[in-house]
């Protein structure tokens, strides 16, 4: 079988970010596919490299998380552009497998389907074009009909979904009743995020003190509300406790945040450039709880957070702000502790609380690895793949109880 994979995103655990689409190709690639990635990097010319069985393409299209929106809408094209063109020269696949985001990359299995009769398998990882218009990226009521009914058609043609929360499953169907959808959600690496005792080591690297802390390592955009946890960092400052707030992560809202960390005068608050998922291992070893946080939209309550995975693994227990499927697993597992958005005050006095219970924090942490090793291993997911891409062929596995964890 030949699969070719499309992600305009595509990274390995060694330069960290979402590892989603390394972790699902090296595994098809075990299990016999042959995979041919096509993906995009920041340099000025085509790359060719084989990452552990799979041939990935580099096309020269720039993208960061820091451009705005013409210049992310010329990216998105452009990369459409230089796929469609890259795929005319390789041999024959039986399927094309789509990431999005962006939604724009489902234009490619449309003209894949339409001028070669090859189906595609669409992969959902952010409910496009909600998701932007949401959060006010998208404000045109023209350009906001035409990505609806292109969302529509890409459903519509794909001969399999896979989403990556029960929610994005659920809108899905709504929107695309006849289509064959299955949720594959996000995972962790086991082996590189598992429990830790505190090093002192790389708390000494890190500058951390052996106390009471809470890590965020992730995206620093618009949307992810990293923000509060400076206003929680600013109330056990004044309160005088011992507690450190730690933040590895890049994007848009960085040079914002650190601005405003510095206007507070917060000396327990660290920051940590971007790392590998080995930096951030490192990182989460160093701290009690993981904090998982999205500003207030209602579309993100779908979101499947790479970072929340990676605290599972690590047996971190979970702060969480915003409700959705992410809020009911902590909830209903009792992973950790839940606030409203912005209501940094309560979520203070729970940390507070918390802190000094260190029993009841043991067993949060422990439930978080557990939970991981249940269900969101890498090896379940991409058992889970193979048998939506070919049952007859892989096996077909039924639905297990995540689902019905996170419905």
């Amino acid at each position: 079988m030949r699969i070719i994979y499309i992600h305009q995103y595509f990274v390995t655990p060694q330069e960290g970010g979402a590892t989603r689409s390394y972790h699902l190709a090296k595994g098809m690639v075990e299990k016999g596919i042959e995979v041919e990635m096509i993906t995009s990097h920041n340099k000025g010319f085509y790359d060719l490299r084989f990452i552990d069985g799979i041939k990935v393409h580099y096309l020269p299209v720039s993208y960061r998380q820091e451009f705005g929106f013409i210049k992310r809408v010329w990216s998105f094209g452009r990369f459409v552009k230089s796929a469609r063109s890259f795929i005319k020269k390789l041999p024959r696949p039986d399927y094309f497998y789509i990431s999005s985001t962006p939604l724009t990359t489902g234009l490619i299995g449309l003209w894949a389907k339409r001028k070669f009769a090859i189906p595609y398998i669409f992969e959902v990882r952010d409910l496009w074009p909600d998701a932007p218009i949401q959060v006010g990226a998208i404000k045109s009521p023209l350009l906001k009909k035409v990505l609806y009914a292109l969302e529509n058609r890409i459903y519509k043609h794909a001969l399999k979904i896979i989403a990556l929360s029960p929610g994005i499953a659920e809108n899905i169907r709504k929107k695309a009743p006849q289509a064959a959808i299955h949720t594959v959600p996000n995972f962790v690496d086991l082996e590189t995020f598992y429990p830790k005792e505190k090093n002192p080591i790389l708390l000494k690297q890190f500058g951390l003190k052996n106390s009471f802390t809470i890590a965020y390592a992730g995206a620093i955009g618009k949307v992810n509300a990293v923000s509060e946890l400076l206003d929680v960092a600013k109330i056990a400052q004044d309160q005088g406790k011992n507690y450190q707030f730690v933040v590895m992560g890049k994007g848009s809202e960085t040079p914002a945040l650190l601005q405003q960390a510095k206007k507070m005068h917060l000396s327990n608050f660290f920051y940590f450039p971007f790392g590998t998922k080995h930096n951030v291992s490192d990182l989460l070893s160093c701290a009690d709880m993981a904090f998982i946080s999205f500003s207030k939209h209602p579309v993100l309550k779908t979101n499947s957070p790479n970072k929340f995975f990676d605290a599972l693994g690590s047996g971190k227990a979970i702060l969480v702000n915003h409700k959705g499927w992410v809020f009911n697993l902590v909830k209903s597992e009792k992973l950790g502790l839940s606030y409203p958005a912005n209501r940094t005050d309560l979520a203070f006095e729970k940390i507070d609380a918390l802190a000094q219970n260190p029993d009841s924090l043991h067993k949060m942490q422990e439930r978080s690895r557990s939970l991981a090793i249940r269900y969101f291993s890498k090896e379940t997911a991409i058992n889970r793949l193979l048998s939506v891409i070919d049952d007859k062929q892989f096996g077909k596995l039924t639905e297990d109880g995540v689902y019905i964890l996170t419905a």
